[in-house]
């Protein structure tokens, strides 16, 4: 490996640890300048064991170190602005899955962005140069804030913060950042974060509607808690697979793997209700239902998201309806229906009480627990599974459970008339239920697929690629058996 690799390779190591030059070089058992020196090229040719104890302290080997793992080549080029803002570590993310789609990053930093993430971190990431000052000769011998601007076939700001809306809509060009908006013919899409307040204020409100009124383009902001303690409310930045499908929205219109389809996706919990303030419920977040929702979405798909309650936003570009109960999402789903795909991802109660009591049920004389009569819920993948007309091409449940795994979803796949199983243990050690990471198995007619653990916005995209190729394959047999007849 040359010195630009190795400098490279470790520049990316330290942003995907996060650990500084001069930590690595404490934890290695070096000089506190030893990984800098590399960096900076005042040490050309450190030695081999040198390295060794690098890798060691970045938690690699030496071979992975000296490896290189240049990104995909890219398929379009967008320049990515990090605004100033605790939301600007989000920003790592979206860079990281716009590479692994084949995009080229040029990032362009502000002076108050790089107070939250360094340009370190982002380079590394991008697999280039970062561009952070008006005036730098070096970059404008190079680049230049005017070819930034042209080269690009869209412009996104993340976060775009109140203070960088209010400089665009009156056509300020005072730094790296707003010279390139300004002088960009690209679309620009904005993914706005900040306080409620800010948001509603009407400052804002009217810098917005300026800068609609010139074709700039916005996603979010959410609703949701914010950084600040006690503070919740519309503010929160869109997630960065809500962005990218923006983006793709954005440059190619309804296109994508899903584009044309109609998709339903059930989320969350059930509530079902025993008297005014108490329910029976799961502990299910919603997260796993919401990612293949959004990711169905930045496929291209027209998608229905009926989802229990829980906490989180609603994904951008969706049809959301809230429901409280089993009956309800039974309604929801039919009501949603015809569909070419549903994915039963909501852990529905499979009880409800019988009768709900209209007050508030007291404690008994002597302590006796009052009896509750339950009921059997409505089984909605059943349902679905088995309709006789008006089934959706591809009917996909989700087996949670403690023990049995496989055994219990293969009962459910041949049950439940649906086409796969998606079964992942839930039992309290491994995390899953309420938790960001998942480990499912697939099961389908042609056996078990055993997934990695991942988490669970890459088990979302997964499934959903794996939903276009079935349908691309039905339809590839469809077509087929008529040129036949």
């Amino acid at each position: 490996m040359d010195k630009d690799a190795l400098v490279s390779r470790l520049k990316q190591r330290l942003a995907e640890t996060g650990t500084t030059a001069l930590a690595a070089s404490l934890r290695a058992g070096l000089g506190k300048g030893v990984v800098s020196d590399i960096l900076s090229g005042k040490s050309a040719n450190p030695g081999i064991e040198t390295l060794r104890a690098v890798a060691r302290a970045l938690d690699c080997d030496l071979a992975d170190l000296l490896t290189a793992t240049p990104a995909p080549a890219g398929k379009r080029t967008i320049v990515l602005i990090v605004g100033g803002g605790i939301s600007a570590y989000k920003s790592l993310d979206l860079i990281r899955r716009l590479r692994e789609r084949g995009v080229t990053v040029r990032g362009i930093m502000t002076r108050a962005a790089q107070e939250f993430v360094t340009p370190l971190s982002v380079g590394a990431l991008t697999g280039g140069r970062v561009f952070t000052e008006l005036f730098d000769r070096e970059d404008e011998h190079d680049v230049g804030h005017i070819r930034l601007a042209r080269e690009a076939e869209a412009v996104i700001v993340v976060p775009a913060t109140a203070d960088l809306m209010a400089r665009m809509a009156s056509g300020r060009a005072d730094d790296l950042a707003t010279a390139v908006l300004l002088a960009t013919r690209a679309p620009v899409l904005l993914a706005p974060a900040m306080n409620p307040a800010m948001w509603g204020s009407p400052a804002t409100r009217r810098n917005v509607a300026t800068l609609t009124k010139d074709g700039v383009h916005f996603v979010g902001p959410n609703a949701g808690e914010m950084a600040e303690a006690n503070e919740a409310g519309v503010g929160r930045m869109a997630e960065p697979l809500e962005i990218i499908a923006a983006l793709e929205t954005l440059l190619d219109g309804e296109t994508g793997a899903l584009a044309g389809r109609k998709v339903i996706v059930t989320s969350g919990p059930t509530h079902e209700p025993i008297d005014p303030v108490r329910y029976l419920a799961n502990r299910s977040s919603g997260r796993q239902g919401h990612a293949i929702a959004a990711a169905a979405r930045a496929a291209g798909a027209e998608v229905t998201l009926v989802s229990g309650p829980v906490s989180l936003p609603d994904p951008a570009g969706v049809t959301i309806v809230h429901v409280e109960t089993a009956a309800e999402m039974l309604d929801a789903v039919t009501s949603a229906l015809p569909a070419d795909v549903a994915i039963m991802t909501a852990a529905v109660a499979d009880w409800r009480a019988t009768s709900v009591a209209r007050a508030k049920i007291k404690k008994q004389a002597r302590g006796a627990p009052p009896t509750l009569a339950l009921a059997e819920n409505p089984d909605i993948l059943s349902t679905v599974g088995h309709l006789a007309s008006g089934r959706p091409r591809l009917v996909i449940g989700f087996a949670a459970e403690t023990d049995d795994l496989l055994a219990n979803a293969a009962r459910k796949l041949k049950a439940k008339g649906a086409d796969w199983i998606v079964a992942n243990d839930v039992s309290p050690e491994t995390g899953v239920m309420g938790g960001v990471d998942n480990t499912v198995h697939l099961l389908t007619a042609a056996g078990v697929e055993d997934w990695e653990r991942l988490p669970k916005t890459e088990v979302a995209r997964r499934l959903v690629a794996r939903i276009a190729d079935a349908l691309s394959e039905k339809s590839s047999e469809r077509m087929a058996r008529s040129s036949r007849v």
